[in-house]
């Protein structure tokens, strides 16, 4: 009988309670910009855009081979439908909480991004086909080029950096913080989606990786579990945010980052060739072909 009570009474007083609080932080008047209950669904757009790059490792059935052209246009049309509904969405809220003139044209803005995102898959592809054969190369352990695609987490990882990096570009709000963050819960690597990677880029194990928003890595790197390439503080000496400031560090072509060495810092740029090793604290830059470790 108290039980029932308690349903009867107490129960729709804290529905009330957590219903007032429902927008905390958020603006009431422009909830309807956005889909709020919308990130399972771009989960499941990320996933047809996985499967398009890479059919019979991300799809969800088999694709022969006659089957593949049919497979790939087919699930285009579903990608183009979902994500640019989703574009339009966060154009609009980030208008409304920008509070834009009349004349915002969110529509058209999204149907370009969308074209210019969706034209951009084939160079995404070709790039993440760089990446897999630098970690087949330079991994002994990695037997077949199929083996690395659906085994090896940075695979997913970079792959989804590399389409949240390509939104991110084309000034999308929200989406490609979604993406990338999905990755990092699957894989336990964290890539901003602003950071600029280049070819070949292998992440070896993957667990613990962060790699900072203003990040930039040029081509055929290497970088072991546990490294961070991270901001010194989010605040700079009067504690205000660093906001639109480089605060990440710069990694040339062709370096080498062994496990759980941290590099911190927006002026810090290791040079091209250099070999860092393992727990090391980098707060400087490191010129070109050198070898830092721990003594």
């Amino acid at each position: 009988m108290e039980f029932t009570r308690w349903m009867n009474e107490t129960l729709p007083q804290i529905a009330d309670k957590l219903e007032r609080e429902m927008y905390a932080g958020s603006n009431e008047e422009i909830d309807d910009g956005l889909d709020l209950a919308g990130r399972n669904e771009i989960y499941e757009v990320l996933d047809d855009i996985l499967a398009v790059l890479f059919p019979n490792h991300y799809s969800k059935v088999k694709v022969a081979k006659a089957d593949a052209n049919f497979f790939i246009n087919d699930t285009l049309r579903h990608i183009s439908f979902r994500l640019g509904k989703h574009i339009r969405e966060v154009f609009k809220y980030r208008c409304l909480r920008d509070k834009c003139s009349s004349g915002c044209i969110c529509d058209d803005r999204a149907h370009s991004v969308l074209a210019d995102f969706i034209e951009s898959l084939p160079q995404i592809k070709a790039t993440l086909l760089e990446d897999v054969k630098a970690a087949h190369e330079s991994d002994p352990a990695a037997k077949f080029f199929d083996e690395v695609i659906l085994s090896y987490p940075f695979v997913e990882a970079v792959a989804t950096h590399r389409i949240a990096h390509k939104l991110y570009t084309l000034d999308i709000p929200i989406i490609p913080r979604i993406m990338s963050e999905r990755a990092h819960s699957h894989t336990g690597i964290d890539i901003h989606p602003g950071a600029q990677i280049g070819p070949r880029f292998f992440i070896d194990h993957g667990t613990g990786v962060v790699i900072g928003e203003t990040s930039r890595i040029g081509s055929n790197v290497k970088i072991y579990h546990g490294v961070g390439l991270v901001a010194k503080s989010p605040y700079d000496k009067d504690g205000k945010p660093r906001t639109g400031q480089k605060r990440h560090p710069d990694v040339e072509d062709d370096v080498i980052i062994y496990a759980n060495a941290t590099i911190l810092g927006g002026q810090t740029v290791i040079g091209k060739g250099a070999v860092i090793g393992g727990n090391t604290w980098i707060t400087e830059s490191v010129p070109p072909g050198t070898r830092v470790y721990n003594k």
